[in-house]
C-alpha cells in the first residue's frame, strides 16, 4: 500500500489469476453436469480397429463435435482380437471394425458394417513381384512377411494369413504395414481400399496366390448401458449415423476418399 493506492504484490497477483482460472473451471463443471443431466455422457472412448479409414473417421468425430461439444470423445487405436477386448473390458462403449467371427458375448450387441477384400501386394523391387502366378505357400515361406500385431492384453491374441516358420516383420498398425510392404520390407495382404491409389500409380504389384481370396466382414459393436437407463445421447449418436449405408461405405472404403454424406 502507498498512500491511497493498493498495489498487488507478486503473490497477489498469482492469487488473482489462479482464482480466475478455477472459478472458470468451477462454471465450465456446473455446465458440464447440466448437459450431461440431459442425457449426454460425459466421455464416449470408441475403439477403433486398424483397417477403419482415418479420414472418414475424423469428418465423424467433426460432427459429434458439433452437437456435442460437452462430451469428451477418445479414440482407441487396436487391432484383430483387441478391438473386441477393449470393448468387453470396459475400456471402450462402441468398437468399429470387429470381426464377427469372434462370436457373442453377453450384453455387446453387433452390427455389419460391410464387406472388406484384401490384396496380395509388394513393392515393384521385391523378389515376389515377378515370376510364375499363383504364388504357392512353398514360395512365400522364402520371404519375410509383415504383420500387424494384435492389441490384445491377455493372451497371445491371434495371427492372420501367416505361414508356419515364416520369417515376420511385425508391426502395430496397417498404417505401418504398408508403408513396410511399400518399402519392400516384406509382403502380405492390405486391405484393398488401402492399397488401391498405390497400386494405380505402381509403388505396390498385386499378385495372385494359391490360397483363397481374403474377404472379411467386420462389425461394429457396443455395449449395454447396463444399469444406466437407457443408451446415452452421445453413443446414440454414433449409431444412428453407423446406420446410414454411407457412413459404414466410407469407414471401410474410404481409405483417400472425401467424407461420407
Amino acid at each position: 500500500r502507498s498512500s491511497r493506492q493498493a498495489r498487488l504484490t507478486p503473490a497477489g497477483t498469482e492469487l488473482l489469476r489462479e482464482g480466475e482460472r478455477l472459478l472458470g473451471e468451477m462454471d465450465a463443471v456446473a455446465n458440464r453436469v447440466r448437459r450431461v443431466a440431459t442425457g449426454w455422457e460425459s466421455e464416449l472412448t470408441v475403439a477403433v480397429d486398424t483397417v477403419i479409414a482415418r479420414h472418414p473417421l475424423m469428418d465423424l468425430a467433426h460432427d459429434f463435435f458439433e452437437v456435442a461439444p460437452q462430451t469428451r470423445l477418445r479414440i482407441r487405436e487396436e487391432a484383430l482380437s483387441g478391438t473386441l477386448e477393449a470393448l468387453t473390458s470396459g475400456q471402450a462403449d462402441l468398437a468399429l471394425g470387429v470381426a464377427q467371427e469372434q462370436g457373442t458375448h453377453p450384453g455387446i450387441h453387433h452390427r455389419p458394417l460391410g464387406e472388406l477384400g484384401f490384396v496380395f501386394a509388394v513393392a515393384p523391387h521385391h523378389p515376389l513381384a515377378k515370376g510364375k502366378e499363383p504364388l504357392t505357400d512353398e514360395v512365400l515361406l522364402r520371404h519375410r512377411a509383415v504383420a500387424v500385431a494384435d492389441s490384445v492384453s491377455r493372451g497371445g491374441g491371434i495371427t492372420v494369413g501367416l505361414l508356419a516358420g515364416q520369417d515376420v516383420f511385425t508391426v502395430p498398425t496397417m498404417q505401418a504395414k504398408l508403408e513396410a510392404q511399400l518399402r519392400g520390407l516384406g509382403a502380405g495382404f492390405l486391405p484393398e481400399p488401402m492399397a488401391r491409389p498405390h497400386l494405380a500409380a505402381g509403388r505396390l504389384v498385386a499378385r495372385e496366390v494359391a490360397r483363397p481370396q481374403r474377404l472379411v466382414r467386420p462389425a461394429y459393436a457396443w455395449r449395454d448401458a447396463g444399469g444406466t437407463g437407457g443408451t446415452g445421447r452421445a453413443l446414440q449418436w454414433w449409431l444412428d449415423r453407423l446406420e446410414r449405408p454411407a457412413t459404414r461405405k466410407a469407414l471401410l472404403q474410404g481409405h483417400a476418399g472425401p467424407r461420407p454424406a
